[in-house]
């Protein structure tokens, strides 16, 4: 029996969210094509015969000295340390520059076992072959793997790779578990993720949702959900909320139907957007949000 805590490492919009999704089976952690939309170790969970491997897909390594960006940073760092072995994920297609270097360095100086998966190889083979070359140079003892997370292509081999580096081990969790989310969260996230889509030339990083109440009526199969959508300027509330409420209401529905495939009740969605201008300046918000 095999038994594993992943990290997921990779710089932003690499893919390593919607791999993480593709393994798990499940919708563990959000998309979007906006840059470090993942700001939490969310934690997937793989059990099968061969045993378990608990996935903590980690922000988007990215440099940059702003307060929030750096809590990111080191958000992921953290992570690292408390693994068991490493899945280092890269897009092959972006240029090699000083985020790639620091996160090979990083990885080779952990001294842990590391799957590198080549994402998108179905654009370009010259590409991804010059980066096998670089990764295979840097990181010599790695297992490296060619895949498609969006196709789901040598993604198989690429589980099987983990586990033959995984340690032996019990079941962290129930095998019935694919993520270890709260309700809450995963509820938050959803909307942070329908909002992103929708309005992410204007507030990629503007935005952050928090949970007012919940409750769950048993009886009716219904959970009542109050959140509200925070952004930092007037302009971006009038984005969110949309000619005579329109984009709120684009917002609510689209997480409503996703949520109502993750929980065996139905979600109703109370939303309510409002402004706080330095929502990722202040300590103890960014602590709660990403921990």
């Amino acid at each position: 029996m095999k038994s594993a805590l992943v990290a997921v490492l990779g710089r932003p919009s690499c893919g390593k969210s919607t791999l993480l999704n593709r393994i798990c089976g499940h919708k563990v952690s959000i998309t979007a094509a906006s840059p470090q939309t993942t700001r939490n170790t969310v934690r997937g969970i793989l059990t099968e015969e061969r045993g378990q491997l608990v996935f903590l897909d980690t922000p988007g390594y990215h440099n940059s000295q702003q307060k929030f960006n750096r809590y990111l940073k080191n958000l992921a760092q953290s992570t690292l340390e408390e693994s068991d072995q490493i899945l280092y994920l890269l897009d092959p297609h972006r240029p090699f520059g000083p985020e790639e270097e620091q996160l090979m360095k990083l990885i080779a100086e952990a001294g842990k076992p590391t799957v590198v998966a080549l994402n998108k190889i179905d654009l370009n083979p010259r590409r991804v072959a010059e980066a096998q070359r670089l990764v295979a140079e840097r990181l010599p003892h790695s297992l490296i793997y060619l895949v498609s997370a969006l196709k789901d292509a040598g993604v198989e081999d690429l589980v099987a790779g983990l586990y033959l580096q995984a340690p032996e081990g019990e079941y962290m969790y129930p095998p019935e578990y694919y993520t270890d989310q709260d309700p809450e969260f995963r509820i938050s996230e959803i909307i942070r993720e329908q909002t992103i889509r929708r309005l992410r030339q204007e507030l990629p990083h503007a935005v952050y949702v928090k949970i007012v109440d919940s409750d769950l009526n048993e009886a009716a199969a219904n959970l009542a959900v109050r959140a509200t959508i925070f952004v930092e300027r007037e302009s971006q509330k009038g984005m969110v909320v949309g000619k005579k409420g329109g984009m709120i209401k684009q917002i609510r529905l689209s997480s409503e139907e996703i949520l109502a495939d993750i929980f065996p009740y139905r979600v109703s969605l109370d939303l309510r957007v409002k402004v706080d201008p330095k929502w990722r300046t202040r300590d103890q918000l960014l602590q709660n949000m990403i921990n």
